[in-house]
């Protein structure tokens, strides 16, 4: 089995290239979906959010208020990093089980998709590391374009993340997510070539 770790800036399109590996037969393991799992309404992970932020966190529904929470740690590096603390172990003990499902059913490739694999220094857990790129000033025009965000808070979340440079040191592979879903979906087809006539 090949165990790969996909990662890349806000907007610079890794969920493309996910979306491509499993139509492709990759078993695709989401981390940014396992980190809204793991705070899901009358969970331990909520539970502890809250012990630590307070109910300012907490929708009027009692569900994680993303927004109210993203205003707390994007500002603050020590709450970021709290947060970090408290959400990674839940989020990788998930993802440890999916993939314990994959191998149970004979997966060739397993993808995790992880926003923060640097950051959270997993580059080592995998056999290729896959980063996708694109300039900020594209990922800047996606976010204010596809995700409703003011420019001033789209720089705010990609310089939240790791740079391009520490991305690129741990890359095994790197894609160019600059251009057309297209482009990027063939260089993804390409790659999975490779791993199969590896």
């Amino acid at each position: 089995m090949r165990r790969v770790g996909l990662t890349g800036g806000i907007a610079a399109g890794k969920s493309v290239v996910a979306a491509r590996l499993r139509e492709l037969g990759a078993v695709v393991v989401d981390h940014d979906l396992l980190a809204r799992e793991v705070v899901a309404a009358g969970s331990d992970g909520l539970s502890a959010v809250v012990a630590a932020f307070g109910e300012r966190v907490l929708g009027a529904d009692g569900a994680l208020d993303r927004p109210a929470l993203a205003e707390v740690v994007f500002a603050d590096p020590d709450a970021r990093a709290a947060l970090d603390g408290l959400l990674h172990p839940r989020i990788r003990a998930e993802a440890a089980r999916q993939e314990a499902r994959a191998v149970q059913a004979r997966a060739a490739v397993v993808v995790h998709d992880v926003p923060l694999l640097v950051e959270t220094g997993q580059a080592g857990d995998f056999d290729v590391v896959v980063v996708v790129e694109a300039p900020e000033a594209v990922r800047v025009e996606r976010l204010v374009r596809g995700r409703g965000m003011e420019a001033g808070q789209a720089r705010a979340r990609i310089a939240a993340q790791a740079d391009d440079s520490s991305r690129r040191a741990v890359a095994d592979v790197v894609l160019d997510g600059s251009g057309t879903t297209a482009a990027l979906r063939r260089q993804v087809d390409d790659l999975w070539a490779r791993w199969e006539a590896a």
